[in-house]
């Protein structure tokens, strides 16, 4: 039986497939940034297509009225998705709203919650800062995993099983130590918190340790075992908390994104109504730096009229990259994996 950590690589990076730096883009950057880059692009490409067209931009935006049917159609998309995202942010905040009983099984559902994994970790009360409350599952792992290491030293096991557990418990020690200390100063509402917890690869470590103790169980000591157990059990509260947060960071990120949608609608439309209204492409006529001096305004009004479009792309990147490597909860296992090992445990 193996286990190799190419089935149980712990970071997102380590897991993910291709590019880590678009990784980077869609998950780490700042959504400013990532919104400048997006108004880079376009606004190069209007430039680039502009200028390799074989007709003169002036001729082209001459003929017809192509200029005053873009900025109406992008005033009338401009308001219409505002009003489609507000309505969809207050679709999800309604799931906070409710009658007292709704409220008061909430409440005692996430108390009864918090109850059991203060049992876990023992401590009398679980924090309640998030980063905090998850840093003590995080450490509690962690600690049942040595208890199960210091069992096993001093037990006389078969090689392979030995050599299998001393694997497994030093990679949740060493996963454990990494995101214990991300979350040393993980302040909620920002990223670096959810992507604490999107380092922890519990699932595989859940999925490994529910297999030892099936495989094994005739081999395992009852200390050895009950400290898996406690280990396995530890895994299994981690799963709601981060999705629980998880989600209270969407609602986060929601709310953030209303309100930067309403900071930038405005200067947006302010450029598209006041280039429909007053911008006549024949009164630019010249050149500069080689590029018509239409073919700049066209660029620069277009992007600006844009930007609403271009910071919701920027935020909605992020919470569907997260969703989709967050999708199964527990020990399901979504990404491709090394079946050997199901293969050397059957």
């Amino acid at each position: 039986m193996t286990t190799d950590s190419g089935e149980s690589s712990d970071t997102m990076r380590e897991r993910a497939t291709g590019d880590t730096r678009l990784l980077w883009l869609l998950l780490d950057a700042d959504r400013w940034l990532v919104t400048a880059l997006l108004s880079g692009v376009l606004f190069c490409g209007i430039l680039a297509v502009g200028l390799l067209h074989p007709t003169p931009a002036l001729t082209l935006l001459t003929r017809g009225d192509p200029v005053e049917t873009l900025f109406q159609a992008l005033i009338t998309g401009t308001v219409t998705a505002v009003t489609l995202v507000l309505t969809l942010n207050q679709l999800v905040l309604s799931q906070e709203l409710g009658a007292v009983g709704d409220q008061r099984e909430r409440m005692d559902g996430s108390m009864q919650f918090r109850d059991d994994v203060a049992d876990a970790v023992d401590t009398p009360v679980s924090p309640a800062e998030p980063s905090a409350f998850l840093r003590s599952l995080v450490r509690g792992t962690a600690e049942r995993a040595e208890a199960a290491r210091n069992a096993a030293d001093e037990t006389a096991l078969d090689d392979d099983l030995a050599a299998l557990l001393s694997n497994y418990l030093e990679d949740v020690l060493t996963n454990a130590d990494s995101v214990t200390d991300q979350l040393e100063d993980g302040t909620f509402g920002e990223f670096d918190v959810v992507k604490a917890a999107l380092d922890y690869n519990y699932s595989w470590k859940l999925y490994a340790g529910r297999r030892i103790r099936e495989a094994y169980a005739d081999e395992l000591t009852d200390e050895i075992d009950d400290s898996l157990a406690e280990l396995v059990e530890t895994l299994e509260l981690f799963g709601p908390a981060r999705e629980h947060f998880k989600t209270l960071y969407f609602q986060w990120e929601l709310s953030d994104l209303s309100r930067t949608l309403l900071y930038v609608a405005i200067p947006a439309l302010t450029v598209a109504i006041t280039s429909l209204l007053f911008l006549d492409v024949q009164d630019f006529v010249g050149v500069t730096a080689g590029v018509p001096d239409v073919l700049w305004l066209l660029a620069v009004t277009t992007t600006a009229s844009l930007l609403p479009f271009t910071v919701l792309i920027s935020y909605i990147l992020r919470i569907v990259t997260i969703t989709k490597r967050t999708l199964a909860i527990g020990p399901f296992i979504l990404r491709e994996t090394d079946r050997r090992v199901d293969v050397d445990w059957d």
